[in-house]
């Protein structure tokens, strides 16, 4: 087998499982190592490394030994799941990027790392948030992602690393099941849908939040790491958007496909909602770039009804 050369840390995580697929069609399995603190299922069908980011030695042997050149670091504790446990949230989420950042210095590694919508804090701009604006976060998890941007600029205007990222919205998919984010109950509502099952949901009905597709989260993705380093003027992270809704408007277009019950009994992910933006303003994306989502909010659960329906998932 060839030596692989990108290095996907957190494979086995909503974004990374489907990041990995991507990966393979896009070059080839033999260029791809997955690597996760678990094992992957049977027949997985990438080289794996069992890997715990936050040992920096493991880290680089792992790159040394793979001739790693590409790095997409998608470890995190995310919103909900860091509010637990804030301690480890900030060891998981900047620890780990700290050593993937210097290991990208010694070894000349292009890296990708996630930002999120939780970057933002009730001081927003809640419409139309700009690239530029108020970040003060009320979540260890957003803590760490402003910390973590401004570590990524850091080092790529002072050690010239090549270093991108994306401020994710919400991401919906059907191939994964939830995973302790705040705009998590999205997911939840198609999987109960498809069982005809009754939804409660831990978001007031009228709460917007920016969602997205997952497809378009991992084409956003590869477009941004193939864009001309040239064309880049954002080393924090870039904003991204397709669409938002209210888990109200959700429910309602569901319903139009498949019926079924939702009540709303709003818990500990209801204040931090209400910190993150309502819609996002993502034209220097599409203005250094040419991000452009190819779904739309109709389409998408058209989509993902399809898909959870469908006999094989």
């Amino acid at each position: 087998m060839a030596k692989s050369n990108i290095l996907v840390t957190g494979s086995l995580g909503q974004i990374g499982s489907e990041l990995v697929t991507a990966l393979n069609q896009k070059f080839s399995p033999d260029a791809v190592l997955s690597s996760d603190i678990q094992t992957p299922p049977a027949g997985y069908p990438n080289e794996f490394a069992l890997l715990d980011v936050t040992d920096p030695e493991k880290l680089e042997n792992c790159i040394h030994k793979h001739s790693i050149t590409t790095i997409y670091h998608l470890v995190s504790l995310l919103s909900a799941t860091g509010e637990k446990d804030p301690q480890k949230a900030w060891q998981v989420n900047i620890g780990s990027l700290k050593t993937v950042l210097d290991l990208a210095v010694k070894y000349h590694l292009k890296v990708f790392w996630p930002s999120s919508i939780a970057a933002f804090g009730p001081n927003t701009p809640k419409d139309q948030t700009p690239q530029d604006t108020i970040m003060q976060p009320t979540t260890m998890y957003g803590v760490t992602k402003v910390a973590g941007e401004l570590l990524c600029q850091y080092y790529h205007q002072k050690y010239g690393v090549d270093i991108r990222s994306l401020r994710y919205p919400g991401i919906i998919s059907w191939k994964t099941e939830p995973g302790g984010g705040t705009t998590d109950y999205a997911n939840y509502m198609f999987f109960k849908a498809v069982k005809n099952e009754a939804y409660v949901c831990f978001l007031s009905k009228d709460t917007q939040l920016p969602m997205m597709y997952m497809d378009d989260a991992i084409k956003a993705t590869l477009d941004l790491m193939a864009a001309p380093a040239e064309k880049l003027t954002v080393w924090t992270s870039y904003n991204l958007s397709a669409f938002s809704f209210t888990p109200e408007r959700l429910h309602a277009e569901i319903s139009r496909h498949l019926p079924f019950s939702v009540t709303y009994s709003p818990d500990f992910h209801q204040p931090i909602a209400d910190s993150w933006p309502h819609s996002i303003d993502d034209s220097v994306a599409r203005r250094d770039w040419n991000w452009s989502p190819e779904y739309n909010f109709s389409r998408f659960v058209t989509v993902m009804l399809k898909f959870l329906k469908s006999p094989h998932v």
